[in-house]
């Protein structure tokens, strides 16, 4: 797969490496929350964590390094939980992935206003596709996605773009919003030290 040349090649390759990690542990997953933090400050003030993730500041000079957040409560969807999140300054970026049913354009103002109705719509439909995506955004307005069929499920058919689930990048995009006036309270997740 080869890059749009507007795409910031950091966040491209880290939003890739969160979806290759998502695949190796196949479909039917819960949804998952990451902070992306940029790879040499981990370095500098995470060593052991970044010893743990085998990662040194030479080699990893300009790049992001995910760190998985804690499970998403239990009932809540992704979409649920964006809008109370907001990131510390030490995070430059978050990406997340989760699995959905696409339907086609022709299904259009066929789907249910009700949204366990809209659920069964989707699953009986006959065209419906299982896919998943891994959207990722940066404080600097970066934004790249990569979506992966179940019906082809290998690597060379990862799709990726910085426009394919426009809405789920705004809602990502607005955890990374500056709040001047509550500096302490500034994310709902447990800070970047990897622990679950």
């Amino acid at each position: 797969m080869s890059l749009d040349l507007d795409v910031d090649p950091a966040l491209a390759a880290a939003v890739l490496e969160i979806e290759k990690h998502h695949a190796q542990g196949g479909w039917d997953q819960p949804a998952r929350l990451y902070a992306l933090v940029d790879t040499a400050d981990l370095v500098q003030h995470e060593p052991d964590l970044a010893e743990q993730l085998g990662l040194d500041a030479a080699s990893e000079q300009g790049s992001l390094t995910p760190v998985e957040q804690e499970e998403l409560p239990a009932g809540q969807q992704l979409e649920q939980v964006l809008p109370g999140i907001l990131w510390p300054p030490v995070v430059v970026g978050c990406a997340a992935v989760v699995e959905r049913l696409v339907l086609p354009p022709a299904a259009d103002g066929q789907v249910p206003d009700d949204p366990e109705e809209a659920l069964a719509f989707a699953r009986e439909h006959p065209e419906a596709q299982e896919v998943r995506i891994v959207a990722g955004v940066t404080r600097h307005g970066a934004a790249y996605c990569a979506l992966r069929l179940r019906a082809e499920d290998h690597d060379q058919a990862v799709m990726g773009g910085s426009d394919l689930v426009p809405a789920l990048v705004e809602l990502l995009q607005a955890t990374l919003a500056e709040e001047p006036d509550a500096p302490d309270e500034r994310s709902t997740q447990e800070g970047t030290d990897g622990s679950r």
